[in-house]
C-alpha cells in the first residue's frame, strides 16, 4: 500500500551496509529489550487488541452519530492528533456530515475556550476527554468547563451517557472522576504511548464517531505488520526509510520536510511531527520534523527551499489516485488563457506541479526528496500507513541509540508554568 522511491537521494553509505544492525535492533523490539521496551505494546497491536472494547467502541460511536450534534475530542498530543489526521484525511475539511467534531483540551487559549462554549449552545453536545492522567493542564482546564456546561443543560444523570472517558485502566484522576460519576470508560494501555495510540481506543472511537471503519483501519495496521515483520532491507521499506534518514542525517540533513500536496493532509503532517518530535529529540540528537502542503506552502516556503541553507531533505507523501478529482472545462472566450488546461485532470496539474517541483528541488536545488506513493486514500491505506511511520519511527531513535518512547523533556516546561501557577 506503500511504495518508497530514493531513486532522488544522493546517498554517501550504502543502506545494505546496515542490515547487520537494523538486524539487531529488529530482534530488540520483537523481544522487547530495547531501550524503551516498556512502550512496545504497539507493536503487536493489530493483531493483540481487545476485540469486545472494539465492539464497545463502534456501538458508542453508532449512538454519538444517532444523538448528537457535535462531539468534543478533549485531549492534547496525541489524544486528539491521530484521531483529527485521519478524519480530516479520510472525511476531507467540509464533510457533509450532520455531527460535528470539534477537537478541544489542546490550548489554555481563553479566546479559543470561550468561542467554543459559545459555538455548541443550543446543539446536542457529547465529550469524549482523553488523558492517561487526568492532570495535564489544557486538557483538565478544558475538560472542567465543558463538563460544568453540560451538567447545567444537561443534569448529571444525563451527562452519565454524554461524556465518556478514554484513560487508564484502574488509577488516575480520570479514571476515579469518571468513576465516581458513572461515566462509560475506553482504555489506554499500560504499554502503549500517546503518540503510538491512534489505533487504540484514543483514536478509535473519535474515528467511528465520524463514520468511519474502525475495522478497516485496524485491517490495514494488520497488513502492515505482516509486510513489515522482516528486517530484510530489500523488502522492508520501513526500515528502507529509517536507515536513509540517519545516513541524511549523518550528511548534515538536519531538518525534514514532510510534503504533502493535500490540503487534507496537513493534520497528517501535525501527527507525525509529534510522532518524530517527541521520540526523536532527546539526548542533544535528532532530525527536526517540520511539514507543508504544496503547492500552497511554495508560495510561502519555496524560496528558501530552493535557493536558501541546505540543511534539510524532504519525505514527498503521494497519494496515487485521487479520492475525488475535477475535469478542467473549456470556456469559448479564453478570457484568462487557461484553455491550454481544457480537458485535463485537476489532479493530473497537481501531479504535475509534484514533477516539476520534485527536478526543481532536487536536479536543480540540490535538495535530497525521498518520496513515499501511498495508493489511495481509504481506512486501510490509512491504517497501513501510522504503521509504516511507527515501525520506520522505532528504528530511527533506536539506530541513534536512544529511547524512542519516553519524553523527559516536556516535563521542564511544566515545572516552570506549574510554580507559576502556584500549584507546586
Amino acid at each position: 500500500m506503500i511504495k518508497l522511491d530514493y531513486s532522488h537521494v544522493d546517498l554517501k553509505e550504502n543502506i545494505f551496509d546496515y542490515q547487520e544492525k537494523v538486524n539487531q535492533l529488529h530482534q530488540s523490539i520483537v523481544d522487547k529489550t530495547c531501550k524503551g521496551n516498556d512502550y512496545l505494546g504497539w507493536y503487536d497491536w493489530p493483531v493483540n487488541y481487545d476485540k469486545e472494547e472494539l465492539d464497545r467502541i463502534v456501538e458508542v460511536a453508532k449512538e454519538i452519530r444517532e444523538n448528537a450534534d457535535v462531539l468534543l475530542v478533549c485531549g492534547i498530543g496525541g489524544s486528539y492528533l491521530g484521531a483529527r489526521s485521519a478524519i480530516e484525511m479520510l472525511k476531507g475539511l467540509y464533510p457533509d456530515d450532520s455531527l460535528e467534531i470539534i477537537y478541544t483540551g489542546n490550548t489554555v487559549s481563553s479566546s479559543h475556550l470561550y468561542q467554543t462554549l459559545k459555538h455548541i449552545e443550543g446543539k446536542s453536545v457529547y465529550l469524549n476527554v482523553i488523558s492517561k492522567s487526568g492532570t495535564t493542564t489544557e486538557t483538565a482546564i478544558a475538560f472542567r468547563l465543558f463538563k460544568n456546561y453540560l451538567e447545567d443543560t444537561y443534569g448529571k444523570q444525563e451527562c452519565k451517557k454524554r461524556i465518556i472517558a478514554t484513560t487508564d485502566k484502574s488509577r488516575g484522576t480520570l479514571k476515579q472522576l469518571a468513576t465516581e460519576n458513572g461515566y462509560r470508560c475506553f482504555v489506554i494501555p499500560d504499554d502503549i504511548g500517546g503518540r503510538f495510540s491512534v489505533f487504540t481506543a484514543v483514536g478509535l472511537l473519535p474515528i467511528a464517531a465520524s463514520g468511519l471503519d474502525v475495522k478497516a483501519v485496524l485491517k490495514g495496521c494488520q497488513k502492515a505488520k505482516e509486510d513489515l515483520s522482516n528486517p530484510d532491507l530489500n523488502s522492508n521499506i520501513s526500515y528502507q526509510y529509517a536507515v536513509i534518514r540517519h545516513i541524511l542525517q549523518k550528511q548534515g540533513k538536519d531538518v525534514e520536510f514532510l510534503i504533502t500536496y493535500e490540503p487534507y493532509m496537513t493534520m497528517v503532517g501535525e501527527w507525525w511531527k509529534q510522532l518524530f518530535g517527541e521520540s526523536e529529540g532527546k539526548d542533544g540528537k535528532g532530525i527536526l520534523p517540520a511539514s507543508a502542503t504544496f503547492t500552497t506552502d511554495l508560495h510561502s516556503m519555496g524560496q528558501f527551499i530552493q535557493e536558501g541553507t541546505k540543511c534539510f531533505f524532504e519525505t514527498v507523501l503521494v497519494v496515487d489516485k485521487p479520492k475525488y478529482d475535477l475535469v478542467f472545462p473549456n470556456d469559448s472566450l479564453n478570457q484568462d488563457n487557461m484553455n491550454y488546461l481544457a480537458g485535463k485532470s485537476i489532479d493530473w496539474v497537481n501531479k504535475m506541479a509534484f514533477e516539476g517541483t520534485l527536478t526543481a528541488h532536487y536536479q536543480v536545488g540540490g535538495n535530497p526528496n525521498i518520496v513515499l506513493h501511498l495508493d489511495q486514500v481509504d481506512e486501510e491505506n490509512y491504517g497501513y500507513m501510522i504503521y509504516f511511520f511507527f515501525v520506520s519511527c522505532a528504528m530511527s531513535v533506536l539506530l541513534l541509540d536512544s529511547n524512542p518512547f519516553n519524553q523527559p523533556g516536556v516535563e521542564v516546561y511544566k515545572k516552570n508554568m506549574f510554580k507559576l501557577l502556584g500549584k507546586i
